[in-house]
C-alpha cells in the first residue's frame, strides 16, 4: 500500500521559514518524482515544485523560485519543502505527491499517489 505522509507544518509570521517533510512508502522511491502542491481557501490546487527520482532535475512555481526548495533523501524515503520568506500569501495546505513518470511535471494529472496534506498558515 503506497502512502504518503507530510509532516511539519504550522503558524509562521511572515518572513519566517518552515520546512515541510512527506515520508513515503510502498512504492521504489528513488524512480520516483515527487512534488509538492497547495491549495488555499477558495482556490485551486496549484503546483509548487518538483524534484526528479535521482534528485538531478528540479522545477519550480514562479511564486516560489528563490524562496522554495525542494530536495530528496532516497535513503530515508523522504522528500522536503523548505520554505524561507513566507508571505502570507503562501497560506494554504501543502500536498506532497509522487509520479511513476520520473520527470518533474507542473500538472496535477501526471502523479498517481497523494498524500493528506499539512496545513501551513502565514500571518502578517
Amino acid at each position: 500500500q503506497v502512502q504518503l505522509v507530510e509532516s511539519g507544518g504550522g503558524l509562521v509570521q511572515a518572513g519566517g521559514s518552515l520546512r515541510l517533510s512527506c515520508a513515503v512508502s510502498g512504492l521504489p522511491f528513488s524512480s520516483y518524482a515527487l512534488a509538492w502542491f497547495r491549495q488555499a481557501p477558495g482556490k485551486e490546487r496549484e503546483f509548487v515544485g518538483a524534484i526528479s527520482g535521482g534528485g538531478s532535475s528540479t522545477n519550480y512555481a514562479d511564486s516560489v523560485k528563490g524562496r522554495f526548495t525542494v530536495s530528496r533523501d532516497n535513503a530515508e524515503n523522504t522528500v522536503y519543502l523548505q520554505m524561507n520568506s513566507l508571505e502570507p500569501e503562501d497560506t494554504a495546505i501543502y500536498y506532497c505527491a509522487a509520479s511513476g513518470l520520473g520527470l518533474v511535471f507542473a500538472g496535477p494529472a501526471s502523479y498517481h499517489y497523494w498524500g493528506q496534506g499539512t496545513r501551513v498558515t502565514v500571518s502578517s
